[in-house]
């Protein structure tokens, strides 16, 4: 999806803040199939460590299940689901209670609610025509340019087979291109760290939690371009367990930060 699109579709449906407005941003924040959303139950989180969460996506279209890592995103949507949820009208279906989208008819009915409140939704922010496996794409598209790894990206779509994986890959081509012609524009100095967006020009970090911050952006920055230039993949998944867990430490300053505000 065009960016453009994508942010006004996202405003859009924020603006709505109905159950199905926030399924279908699920979607988008995770990149779960449409019948794996409308199947998630009412427990999909878990916990799997200190600040550490997932998002349980139960058997689905290729029989399989995974966890899909949560952000503090995808918590927020899940929990304002489920406030939702508790307001919904009743004539919900009694085998729906265990689910985090109940319904009123089958899962079909359902499936066809989403795709036509995502294309009303679409209509009003102006967009092009979009349906639920264009934001799936546009979640793998936003992966790919953070710099996921094939491997990490085909566990994420909860793909069997790498062919499936390629396909969204081409969906990235022309940053390829742009990538490919940076690099070699950059080949006389192969060794030259970028410049680090972080401090402005004659400051300092300062002994407080906004110079903390600095501190982690940088040494995150620093980690994730030495990673990419390294060709073991043994020591290359080392070095990207030590950035999550500095992310993980920005996020803990970010709670910080708003609790002293």
């Amino acid at each position: 999806m065009d960016p453009d699109d994508d942010q006004r579709l996202e405003a859009e449906l924020r603006r709505t803040d109905d159950l199905t407005s926030n399924a279908l941003l699920l979607i988008r924040a995770t990149g779960i199939r449409i019948g794996e959303c409308i199947d998630l139950p009412l427990d999909c989180l878990r916990q799997l460590g200190q600040d550490q969460w997932a998002l349980h996506v139960p058997l689905g279209k290729l029989h399989t299940e995974r966890l899909v890592p949560a952000d503090i995103q995808v918590r927020r949507l899940v929990a304002r689901m489920i406030e939702l949820r508790a307001v919904s009208p009743p004539g919900c279906l009694p085998q729906c209670e265990g689910l985090l989208l109940p319904r009123c008819g089958s899962h079909h009915t359902l499936y066809d609610i989403l795709r036509r409140e995502l294309a009303h939704a679409a209509e009003r922010a102006g967009c092009s025509s979009v349906n639920p496996h264009r934001l799936r794409h546009t979640h793998a598209t936003e992966m790919l340019r953070l710099g996921v790894s094939l491997p990490a990206f085909m566990q994420l779509l909860g793909h069997k087979d790498i062919r499936m994986t390629l396909r969204y890959v081409q969906v990235t081509q022309q940053d390829l291109h742009r990538e490919f012609y940076q690099a070699h524009q950059n080949a006389a100095q192969r060794h030259r760290l970028p410049t680090l967006a972080t401090l402005p020009a004659g400051d300092t970090l300062r002994a407080d939690l906004h110079g903390v911050r600095q501190a982690l952006a940088a040494a995150h920055h620093l980690c994730e371009m030495y990673r990419r230039s390294l060709p073991d993949e043994v020591t290359r998944r080392k070095l990207h367990r030590i950035d999550r867990r500095l992310l993980a430490m920005a996020d803990q300053l970010d709670h910080i930060t708003i609790a002293e505000k």
